[in-house]
């Protein structure tokens, strides 16, 4: 199921854009976007068929269709423990504009947010974009190091209104236990803070770890927090734009839906990603196994290949298909390095640019796993002899 056989070349080079397949020369392998090489569980496909075989593609409700969001809410209650409601969740066009919908609710000019250094430069775009302040805190970039919670709660003004919780965390692949998220909804609860939960990659956990949702904690956390999430790390859905946004409150479920333009078609989430999605939660967990189960195999492979590397360094991540390799000791910066592994290895990486991750990504490239152990064997190589030789 998620071996090389298995992967289309020939429809990721058409289809596969975002830095990937479609946008890169045909002899460079792209470990860029976290975007799945492996097509989506049948099933998926199936359902998305049988709803067009009516040849009707009327408007959906504002709020996202009840198989939707009940597939959603009974997901969230069994595998999460998230007494979620489907009343108070909603379909929305990707967790990106997620994040954003959450952001337009609850901050406003003025406003701070504070937001993990490195993460994903989503977090900062939509604050910003809400004419409100990022404020970064520094993390380790090892997984395993416990973040200094007096200093994060150092970093809160009268005007802080939002912390932004990205769990497991992108780029570094830390899965936060039961007692770091409950440091941290203390520390929401104590100054009224609203838990932005980025929980796209909620499911990508890797044993020993186990997954917990700071919305699963207590009741007081709970109504602090918005949990945004998605279905394109997980189950390969990235161009089907489906993420989700629930509340735990009915005056926080009328805010964010007023913030969304839903009620105005302006925005709203496509009827098939819907349709992809609750089959997704409701029938294919059997393939979502196996693939944190391969994805275990690819990840091992891929980190001890590249700490084999002279000059190369990278913790295991913890949850994540990403890979975090610490470049400095090659005496080249996250720029260099992409450039001298895209032209001369044919590799593509990203590199830990702030503008995609934070002052703290400095030194590093980003390599995405979510392909065949083959594939991964191979460009790992192919950055061996290029470093070896280069350096």
């Amino acid at each position: 199921m998620f071996n090389q056989s298995a992967i289309n070349f020939t429809v990721l080079r058409e289809r596969a854009f975002n830095l990937r397949w479609a946008s890169v020369p045909s002899d460079v392998i792209p470990l860029t976007a976290a975007d799945p090489d492996f097509p989506c569980a049948p099933e998926i496909a199936e359902a998305i068929a049988k709803y067009a075989s009516s040849r009707y593609f009327s408007y959906a409700p504002a709020e996202g269709y009840s198989f939707f969001k009940e597939a959603m809410a009974n997901w969230q209650n069994k595998h999460r423990q998230v007494p979620a409601k489907a009343a108070y969740l909603y379909p929305v066009d990707t967790a990106a504009f997620g994040i954003y919908n959450v952001c337009k609710a609850f901050l406003s000019i003025g406003d701070e947010a504070i937001i993990f250094d490195p993460v994903d430069f989503l977090f900062r775009y939509s604050i910003e974009t809400c004419n409100a302040k990022a404020v970064p805190f520094s993390v380790p970039l090892n997984p395993e190091t416990a973040f200094d919670y007096d200093a994060l709660e150092q970093l809160i003004t009268p005007n802080t209104k939002m912390l932004c919780l990205c769990n497991p965390l992108n780029p570094t692949g830390k899965v936060f236990t039961r007692q770091e998220l409950e440091a941290i909804g203390a520390i929401a609860v104590k100054h009224s803070l609203i838990i932005l939960s980025d929980e796209i990659w909620s499911d990508i956990v890797f044993t020993p770890h186990q997954y917990v949702s700071v919305a699963a904690l207590d009741e007081a956390i709970r109504k602090q927090t918005v949990i945004v999430t998605g279905f394109s790390k997980s189950y390969a859905l990235a161009g089907l734009r489906i993420g989700v946004v629930i509340a735990f409150s009915e005056p926080h479920y009328q805010l964010l839906m007023q913030a969304s333009n839903h009620q105005s078609t302006i925005h709203g989430s496509n009827v098939f990603g819907q349709v992809a999605a609750a089959t997704a939660l409701n029938d294919c967990g059997y393939w979502l196994s196996a693939f944190i189960t391969h994805l275990q195999k690819v990840r091992n492979i891929c980190v001890n290949g590249l700490n084999a590397i002279e000059g190369v360094s990278c913790f295991m991540p913890q949850g994540c298909y990403l890979a975090f390799a610490n470049i400095e000791k090659t005496g080249l910066n996250s720029s260099a390095m992409h450039e001298l592994l895209l032209h001369k290895a044919k590799v593509a990486v990203v590199p830990g640019l702030p503008k995609w991750f934070g002052e703290g990504a400095a030194g590093h490239i980003r390599l995405s796993f979510a392909t065949s152990e083959e594939l991964v064997t191979k460009a790992i190589a192919r950055i061996n002899k290029t470093i070896s030789e280069s350096i």
